[in-house]
């Protein structure tokens, strides 16, 4: 008899619209204390519901038309939002579960159009609502993994880069929590590879004062972890072709060229074979200006055989090639006169 009696499943909206109720009384501290415990209960059980229709679960697959109806439904009237704000007064479960819908919502098509890139574009304000989060400890990794999937739109990724909130991930990277630091080193290098004519522009436009924050607080920084990823990244960067204005810029500095061969020299392996690559672009450079030539030259015995013992743990063929040519470069390189 139990079966007669099962309740009806709720539909996507319904469930969104259950969860929107909830959050605004959440929002608004207008649950009775009394009431709190059984209503916080109630609501990571709707959100738990979502997450199961956008990414099914052991019995069954998502179904497309009921992610569609939940993705149209979350972003109509601000559920998202919400979700944003509330986060931090939500049960561990909760935000995880949440985190993972905020994460699918960013991919989810709504008549061949990714709503949510449309939505954020119309409160970028939320954005600063995330990468603020890199500030409270316990809200850190969600609204970090939250951000990376924001990230995923161009629209975002070029308010993030064009705002004075980037910045602020020089000192997130540093921060003495090390999941913390990583995960913002993971949502710097998202913003500086993924839209690449975003970035090359950003680059062009912002060059002196982001290679300055650059260099010195990462580049030289004290901790071997951000020196490490600082190097990969700036690798990553100047080895792409979209980039080739600023890497062209870059390898003509003297500055730039100091820090690059104090990295060659470093203790760590990796540092050093990452520094290798981007200190080949320099001289690989055939419009080297005077006083960068003029350092290989004076520098040549020493970089010969930092370059020499310098090999990777497994054979690499295309760095032994690659340093094979800069080492032919530098042996063969003359003094210039300096203008």
């Amino acid at each position: 008899m139990k079966g007669l009696f099962k309740s009806k499943p709720r539909t996507p909206p319904e469930l969104v619209r259950l969860s929107r109720d909830l959050l605004i009384l959440v929002d608004q501290n207008s649950i009775r204390e009394s009431k709190r415990e059984e209503k916080m209960t109630e609501l990571s059980k709707y959100i738990r519901e979502m997450k199961c229709i956008l990414y099914g679960n052991s019995e069954a697959e998502p179904v497309a038309e009921a992610c569609m109806q939940l993705t149209q439904e979350f972003f109509k009237e601000n559920t998202f939002r919400l979700v944003v704000i509330c986060l931090p007064k939500l049960n561990l479960e909760a935000r995880k579960d949440a985190t993972q819908i905020v994460a699918n919502l960013q991919r989810q098509q709504v008549q061949s159009r990714l709503i949510a890139s449309d939505y954020l574009e119309r409160n970028t304000d939320l954005i600063d609502i995330l990468i603020a989060g890199y500030e409270n400890a316990d809200m850190a990794l969600h609204y970090g993994s939250m951000l990376r999937e924001c990230i995923r739109h161009q629209v975002v990724a070029k308010y993030v880069l064009e705002s004075e909130l980037l910045k602020k991930f020089f000192d997130f990277i540093q921060l003495p929590n090390f999941d913390i630091a990583a995960d913002a080193a993971a949502t710097f290098k998202e913003l500086l590879t993924r839209h690449k004519s975003t970035v090359a522009e950003f680059l062009s436009n912002n060059y002196d004062w982001f290679f300055a924050e650059y260099n010195s607080k990462l580049l030289e920084s004290s901790n071997y972890i951000t020196r490490r990823q600082a190097v990969k990244l700036l690798g990553d960067m100047l080895l792409d072709r979209s980039n080739s204005v600023t890497m062209t810029k870059y390898v003509s500095s003297m500055d730039n060229l100091r820090i690059l061969m104090n990295l060659l020299r470093e203790s760590s392996k990796t540092i050093q074979i990452q520094a290798f690559h981007v200190f080949k672009l320099f001289v690989a450079n055939q419009n080297k200006p005077a006083d960068i030539a003029n350092v290989l030259v004076a520098n040549k015995s020493k970089l010969l055989r930092v370059l020499g013992e310098l090999k990777t743990d497994k054979e690499d063929e295309q760095f032994d090639a690659d340093k094979s040519q800069v080492m032919e470069e530098i042996a063969c390189l003359e003094p210039k006169e300096l203008p």
